[in-house]
């Protein structure tokens, strides 16, 4: 097979000779041969799927540490490059609408439109609310950690010997914002207190203490819309319209291997390592980075946020029925506590529930 000169393998991949270069000082695309008195590089006929494969990758924006990842596998297992890639692209349009969710608000802010003017000036709507924890009938202690009030909707799943401790501190950094942020410094402020949380873990636990730490959901109502919170493997729940939608993503193991296409959401829920989470609030600043986005509200939702104990003892259609019949949050919230408990109680429960009604 014949030799490539670097500008005939530019223009047959689609890539620039400067890319080239750059590709192979990065350990991403070498070419085939390097001169060794001239320095110029020879590619051949035989790299140029790797090539394209890097070409296309780059346009639709791919960090390229990534994009060594999936070459090298494509070479291996083209199908599970082509899984990865779909992964990825997925996160990137959830990361997108966060992004647009945030430009809308911050251009309401901006240009006085009363939707995004904040608390003070909510007239139309506002929250009913009630929030419960439980210990369960098998753990000792209960580490889970519920609150709901007039702006704030927040559960905590605590783990590790310092999880109660680490749990409710999460939750009471964030019912201190309900009175101090507005308007555009709602996500600033969620951020700051997750970061706050944080460190106070990092440096509050003692070192014979194992690894421990706390998930958390939270959302601040901001007068038009929810700000949303989430790190963890706590999740939000939306009924509107007689549908009930999840909100948060897991940061957990298992969902990255549903993700990847590797498993499925049924295989997921016996999974051996269906617990490992991928972030946490454990005092590691890898770990920490929260989602966090702006959720519209309409006049009759009702949101539901819980740990762990309720979603995985209480199937989906059950956690539709109760949001869909029970008259009151505070009736919601003793139902789906008790079907935890009929199901084994095996871990604790916490959930908080909302609904937006108008004035």
């Amino acid at each position: 097979m014949g030799e490539l000169t670097i500008g005939a393998f530019a223009r047959a991949s689609r890539l620039s000779p400067k890319a080239l270069r750059l590709y192979d000082e990065l350990g991403l695309l070498a070419p085939a041969r390097v001169d060794g008195t001239t320095g110029y590089r020879y590619y051949v006929e035989a790299q140029l799927p790797r090539a394209r494969l890097v070409a296309w990758l780059r346009r639709v924006g791919m960090p390229l540490a990534r994009i060594g990842e999936v070459c090298d596998l494509y070479e291996t297992d083209p199908p599970a490059a082509g899984l990865v890639i779909g992964a990825y692209w997925a996160r990137v349009e959830t990361e997108t609408a966060a992004r647009r969710d945030l430009v809308t608000f911050l251009v309401d802010q901006l240009s006085g439109n009363p939707a995004g003017k904040g608390v003070d000036e909510m007239s139309e709507m506002r929250m009913r609310y009630a929030a419960g924890t439980d210990r369960g009938m098998v753990r000792p202690v209960n580490q889970d950690t519920a609150y709901a009030g007039s702006r704030l909707l927040a559960v905590a799943d605590g783990f590790g010997d310092d999880g109660a401790r680490a749990s409710g501190a999460a939750v009471d950094a964030l019912v201190a914002l309900e009175e101090s942020v507005r308007g555009a410094d709602v996500l600033n402020g969620l951020a700051d207190a997750v970061d706050r949380v944080n460190r106070s873990n990092r440096e509050g636990s003692s070192g014979d203490s194992g690894e421990s730490g706390t998930t958390l959901t939270a959302m601040l109502w901001t007068g038009s819309r929810l700000a949303l919170v989430h790190v963890g493997d706590t999740r939000a729940y939306l009924l509107r319209g007689g549908e009930v939608s999840r909100i948060t993503h897991d940061h957990t193991l298992v969902q990255s291997m549903i993700d990847a296409g590797g498993l499925t959401a049924e295989e997921a829920t016996s999974h051996p390592q269906r617990a490992l989470l991928l972030r946490a609030l454990d005092g590691s600043a890898d770990h920490a980075r929260p989602d966090l986005r702006l959720h519209d509200v309409v006049p009759g939702d009702r949101y539901l946020l819980c740990s762990d104990g309720l979603f995985t003892v209480v199937g989906p259609d059950d956690i539709r029925r109760v949001l869909t019949t029970a008259a009151e949050p505070a009736d919601a919230v003793s139902e789906l506590i008790a079907l935890a408990l009929a199901g084994g109680g095996p871990d604790n429960v916490a959930c908080a529930v909302a609904d937006a009604v108008t004035v």
